[in-house]
């Protein structure tokens, strides 16, 4: 089967003009192809074709994401009903799911033609806040808003009370998203291949103060006590509603509701687990490119000339 059309799903605010350019370069040769949202159209070059959301889906074999990890997720989102791959071009610093740099771009998309990738598969959460569901393939938060009181909720598993929590933000996340706000509360590393659901609280304050890993087959039930604050619902870093004292969430799991595309699986792993090890040092981006070889630091030069600190 080779590739027909292609859709695009931009970064927000970066200049997305050179990478989109690089693909329809590639496009005219290959005769495919490629769509993005109307509301974006202004964004890219000609050439590239308006679509609406749903036809980006439906209609396309694969879609390329241009920006960092929330651009990614973004896309994922996108295709949650109707799973297909995503591969993702990096715009930003320290992105831990996007694989592809723009140097390596042009090499990826005749990979991506011949369907010489393999096929990461994400699970999501599937949430239902006070009747209203969302998705989420990292974390799902519950977070305090400052001078409205703390995060009161108690924990249900399979309909029976767990215990409750009294924190700053409540973290629930895929084994995925384990590398991001529950790593930053104090969470575990989950292996992406690891089943499971994580419940990281921030700055307990009384109740329960660990992680806790569930089952994804069991059904969890987070009520927010009549004495919470409000708390803002944030998934995958983007707040989508605002929660009274009274509310509920009910968090399930659904397995292999993304595909991400990944050409080198080995690479990137050992690039993630260098990202995340230079999380934990105390240093600035600058501070850290003292410490390469003056060689590696002109090579590094110019693609930080071209590329926007996030």
């Amino acid at each position: 089967m080779r590739y027909n059309r292609l859709g695009l799903v931009l970064h927000p605010t970066r200049d997305v003009a050179a990478i989109v350019t690089m693909i329809l370069d590639w496009a005219h040769g290959h005769q495919v192809e490629i769509l993005v949202d109307r509301q974006q159209r202004h964004r890219v070059p000609d050439g590239v074709l308006p679509a609406d959301p749903a036809m980006l889906v439906n209609e396309c074999d694969s879609l390329i994401s241009i920006g960092g990890d929330g651009t990614m997720l973004g896309a994922l989102r996108m295709t949650v009903d109707r799973p297909k791959p995503v591969m993702g071009v990096h715009l930003g610093q320290l992105g831990f799911l996007v694989e592809v740099d723009p140097p390596e771009l042009p090499r990826a998309l005749d990979r991506l033609a011949t369907h010489d990738f393999t096929i990461e598969p994400r699970s999501c959460l599937r949430c239902a806040v006070c009747e209203e569901r969302v998705v989420a393939f990292n974390d799902i938060a519950l977070a305090r808003q400052p001078g409205e009181g703390f995060v009161n909720a108690t924990l249900a598993v399979d309909g029976q009370e767990y215990g409750y929590y009294r924190c700053d933000s409540l973290v629930i996340s895929t084994p995925a998203g384990s590398t991001a706000y529950s790593y930053a509360a104090g969470g575990p590393l989950i292996s992406p291949a690891t089943e499971a659901v994580v419940m990281t609280p921030s700055a307990p304050m009384a109740g329960i103060s660990r992680s806790v890993v569930l089952s994804p087959a069991e059904r969890i039930r987070v009520h927010l006590r009549e004495d919470s604050g409000r708390v803002a619902v944030e998934v995958d870093g983007h707040v989508v509603r605002h929660v009274e004292g009274g509310g509920e969430l009910e968090v399930g799991f659904q397995r292999g509701a993304g595909q991400v595309v990944r050409f080198d699986p080995r690479r990137y792993r050992e690039r993630s687990q260098l990202k995340l090890s230079l999380l934990d040092l105390p240093l600035l981006p600058e501070q850290l490119r003292e410490l390469l070889p003056e060689t590696l630091r002109r090579q590094a030069a110019p693609h930080r000339q071209d590329i926007p600190p996030d």
